[in-house]
């Protein structure tokens, strides 16, 4: 009888998921849009969970096939959805109808872990953004950039007290590097090391990515109804910890009232002010330590694994280049002499050459491989008229945008020239941090972490590539990190 109910149960779900397929594709096909009849229900999911490649690899698949139709149809389950592929609409949907594609298609209001900037909507999203930039302005981050040159020096300092880690396993020694300059710029740093926080080896788990993050982002993204009804939440586990972490420094912030310059600062001030209030919406959010932890845990979400393959990568392809590695070893050398060792905002700053190797690391190897957005209010594509109905869930490259050779004159030739100001590509093309009114806020920030990152490991190390197999991705969901490869450093020989 078990079995027989079994055998029941397995056909009925079967003959609903041929209905799904059915019904997705005959959706886009009476729109006039493209579907692929390979994975009508789950569309590029299914290729990710059934191969060993990264998620903007199998929308890349897409790109290839269809580069000439504005928009291809994908199956996502119940949501109607969209890959964006012809430019002009990738604009449109990032940039130009903001009001209609301002949602990432998460929803993060009754999740207390994960309602911060990244993935609030509306009038929320928008009052809450409008108190974390003054974080991230150009004075602030001229006073935060000690707590990341801190970080960095510690760095060096892991490095030198665990020589094993300078065989192998770099990218992994990375992530605990931006695991300690997040934790340092939220909750302050001391006197010993950054890399002995009491929070790095809790907030670690936010940053390794698994499967388990992996299933659950993608259901959250094929059926948020199904998420909801599976009760699926980002970093439960971790809640606790956050608002009682928050909690605590900011409550000492208020009694120290000293200031240092970091998130912690930024908390204490607003819990001081009391109620936020937006005049022109009428939106009002009380600055609970629940809504400080979750802001606070967007800086691991958006700032450490893609901050630690930003430097991954940016080292592979150098290794890989070694007269443009050797000037940049010039320029280091140089500032770090003529600074006395001393490094600031303003002398990282004045690295230009490698300010343009990072900006052509980040083209080739952009943090994450794609955007989503969900439509919130019916709208029409420029390129192909292509009418979208409110609901509809948006799938935006960035990966195969930066290396369209329509678009980027050989793409796959690491130029770092092509950032010089009289080359610099557009804004419309140019997107590793995203675009439009919801481009990452602290873009700025992560720019700076890496660079000091970069800064002292070029400054105290030789690198020198491993390749363990033949190049490729890492299968990750969203992150754009290089896989079969790793760096050895050797110490070299500098004046101090």
């Amino acid at each position: 009888m078990l079995i027989q109910l079994i055998l029941v149960i397995l056909s009925l779900a079967l003959i609903l998921l041929y209905q799904v397929g059915r019904y997705n594709e005959s959706y886009w096909k009476k729109r006039g849009v493209k579907f692929p009849s390979q994975n009508r229900v789950f569309g590029p999911f299914a290729a990710f969970f059934t191969s060993k490649r990264a998620m903007f690899e199998c929308f890349g698949d897409l790109y290839q096939k269809y580069r000439n139709e504005p928009v291809v149809g994908i199956g996502n389950l119940f949501t109607p959805s969209l890959f964006v592929i012809n430019p002009k609409n990738v604009q449109h949907v990032l940039s130009l109808d903001f009001s209609s594609f301002n949602h990432r298609g998460f929803e993060s209001e009754k999740d207390t872990f994960t309602d911060h900037i990244l993935f609030m909507t509306g009038n929320r999203w928008k009052l809450m953004r409008q108190k974390m930039t003054p974080l991230f302005t150009t004075n602030k981050l001229k006073s935060m950039f000690y707590i990341m040159d801190k970080c960095a020096q510690d760095l060096v300092g892991f490095l030198d007290e665990n020589p094993k880690t300078l065989q192998g396993n770099l990218s992994d020694t990375l992530n605990i590097f931006c695991n300690a300059a997040v934790c340092s710029a939220i909750f302050g740093i001391g006197q010993k090391s950054t890399f002995d926080s009491p929070f790095l080896k809790m907030s670690r788990g936010l940053s390794v990515g698994n499967w388990k993050i992996a299933i659950q982002f993608a259901i959250i993204q094929t059926s948020p109804r199904l998420a909801k009804l599976l009760g699926i939440q980002f970093g439960k586990d971790y809640e606790k910890f956050f608002v009682d972490a928050i909690t605590q420094v900011t409550q000492k912030r208020e009694e120290e009232n000293i200031p240092h310059h970091d998130f912690a600062d930024l908390a204490a001030k607003l819990r001081k002010s009391g109620t936020m209030r937006d005049d022109k919406t009428g939106c009002e959010l009380e600055p609970t330590y629940g809504l400080l932890a979750a802001q606070a845990s967007f800086y691991f979400i958006a700032g450490v694994e893609t901050n630690a393959n930003a430097i991954f990568n940016t080292l592979v392809v150098l290794c890989k280049h070694p007269d443009i590695l050797d000037r940049v070893y010039r320029e280091v050398d140089e500032h770090f002499e003529k600074s006395n060792n001393e490094i600031t905002y303003d002398v990282v700053t004045e690295m230009t050459y490698l300010d343009k190797v990072l900006s052509e690391s980040l083209r080739m190897y952009p943090p994450v491989g794609y955007l989503t957005r969900m439509c919130i209010e019916d709208s029409v594509l420029p390129v192909g008229d292509v009418k979208v109905e409110k609901g509809t869930k948006m799938y935006t490259p960035i990966y195969q945008i930066h290396h369209d050779p329509e678009l980027y004159k050989d793409p796959e030739v690491f130029d770092p020239e092509r950032f010089a100001k009289d080359r610099a590509p557009n804004d419309d093309i140019y997107l590793p941090f995203g675009m439009g009114n919801r481009v990452c806020i602290g873009a700025r920030y992560s720019r700076l972490q890496i660079m000091a990152g970069l800064v002292h490991l070029l400054r105290n190390y030789q690198i020198s590539l491993i390749e363990t197999g033949k190049m490729n991705f890492k299968a990750d969901i969203m992150n754009v990190r290089l896989n079969n490869v790793d760096i050895k450093l050797t110490r070299r020989n500098i004046k101090t």
